[in-house]
């Protein structure tokens, strides 16, 4: 547990104001009538005033030494290649190597609460997403940290909608014609997931409640064995991520009935959205930024902030996140923040009513 003073540090280093205690102790030494007082009164401006310069000048300098980017899922994935675009362009733009530390379990909650409680200096990040951010605080029980207090938001990198894909045999070719299906036979048509608790699994239980439908749940360990099921004709529906869905759709081993974003992809720019085929207000969006510790001087964040800016700026950049299926969505520290409280708000409403719990 961090010792008051040690709080008021933080705070200040961050911007804010540090607050004296309901008790009116300073944390200075005692001395004796009103001296103390007096000190106090002449030494915390002045030390209010010193971390104001100190951390403008923290940041000039920053960063000196390599920087680690902790992404909290096997190498390999969507996360893992949205955070490797970023740094590869953030290291150039800071002038110092951001390393990539690769580190699963528990749905990344793991990982994500070993970078809520680092070192608050701007050389330990995250890689937060909707999973971690918005999915695991309600999730598991103890996840160990906040999304609203344990972190300071850097930037948005993109957001990647879903494609709602059926096997061939399904005699559903729309949305209301899916729907409609599913309501006729209650629990009979089944849907793969990537694990209880995924943004895959609660997108599919989001549209189920929102159509007032009954789907059954087939969970699996990761997207290639819950598509490669889904091929095989044994589950029905899977909510995919868009790039393994491309060579799919075109072999004709797959259908494809609508994307689950607000706006229509431009990998499959014939299909509607979910909501415009016929579950108005429906969208279920992937979101993947950078979180640095609570804490962390905001000088710092707005450094990192800027060489994110400048990342997703770059044509490159842009055209792989793009062939992935994602768009680019820049955000400021403050925006990302807010982001982060509405997709909460969002994901914990449904995993609560999907009565979903991690093991």
């Amino acid at each position: 547990m961090l010792l008051e003073s040690e709080h008021a540090s933080r705070r200040a280093q961050a911007g804010h104001p540090v607050v004296a205690a309901a008790s009116g102790r300073t944390g200075l030494p005692a001395c004796a009538g009103g001296d103390g007082q007096r000190i106090a009164t002449r030494l915390v401006p002045a030390l209010l005033a010193f971390l104001a310069f100190a951390a403008p000048v923290l940041a000039q300098d920053y960063p000196t030494r390599p920087i680690t980017l902790i992404v909290p899922y096997a190498a390999g994935g969507g996360n893992d290649v949205m955070a490797r675009m970023a740094a590869d362009r953030m290291s150039a733009a800071l002038g110092q190597p951001i390393v990539i530390e690769n580190r699963g379990g528990a749905g990344g909650s793991i990982a994500t609460r070993q970078v809520a409680h680092a070192a608050p200096d701007g050389y330990t990040l995250g890689l937060g997403g909707t999973g971690t951010l918005a999915i695991d605080p309600t999730l598991y029980p103890n996840v160990g940290y906040d999304p609203r207090k344990d972190f300071a938001p850097v930037g948005l990198i993109a957001t990647s909608a879903l494609v709602v894909l059926v096997h061939p045999a399904v005699p559903a070719k729309t949305i209301p014609e899916l729907i409609a299906l599913a309501k006729a036979e209650p629990g009979k048509l089944t849907y793969a997931s990537a694990g209880v608790g995924s943004g895959i699994h609660l997108a599919a239980e989001l549209f189920a409640f929102m159509a007032g439908v009954k789907l059954t749940h087939i969970p699996y360990k990761g997207s290639a064995p819950a598509l490669t099921d889904l091929i095989g004709g044994h589950v029905s529906i899977y909510f995919s991520s868009l790039p393994p869905a491309i060579g799919l759709v075109q072999d004709g081993k797959v259908r494809a009935l609508a994307v689950t974003g607000p706006e229509r992809s431009k990998i499959f720019p014939d299909l509607p959205t979910v909501a415009e085929a016929g579950l108005p207000g429906y969208a279920a969006v992937l979101h993947y930024g950078i979180v640095a510790p609570a804490g962390t001087p905001r000088p710092v964040v707005d450094k990192l902030a800027g060489a994110l800016r400048t990342a997703i700026a770059a044509p490159d950049v842009q055209q792989r996140i793009a062939a992935d299926g994602a768009e680019v969505m820049g955000m400021t520290p403050d925006e990302y923040a807010a982001d982060i409280d509405r997709e909460e708000a969002k994901w914990s409403d449904i995993v609560r009513r999907s009565g979903a719990k991690g093991d």
